[in-house]
């Protein structure tokens, strides 16, 4: 995998805290959701970004690559 740009979208809004958690992504509120943006590098550095996610007991609703 080489890296690409994805969009993450996260049900309900992130707090500051959570938000901050996840420096390597733009992080915007939408509509009962969180959109954040971000370059993902390999699988490893992805399924990072998921279990952190889930960690924290957050439902991904949508996870696409995105042209730069």
């Amino acid at each position: 995998m080489s890296p690409a740009r994805y969009e993450v979208r996260v049900a309900g809004l992130l707090s500051e805290d959570v938000a901050a958690d996840f420096t390597e992504f733009t992080v915007r509120d939408a509509p009962a959701e969180t959109v954040m943006y971000g370059e993902i590098v390999d699988d490893a550095h992805l399924h990072g970004v998921l279990a952190r996610l889930q960690a924290l007991g957050l439902q991904v609703t949508s996870l696409r690559a995105v042209p730069d």
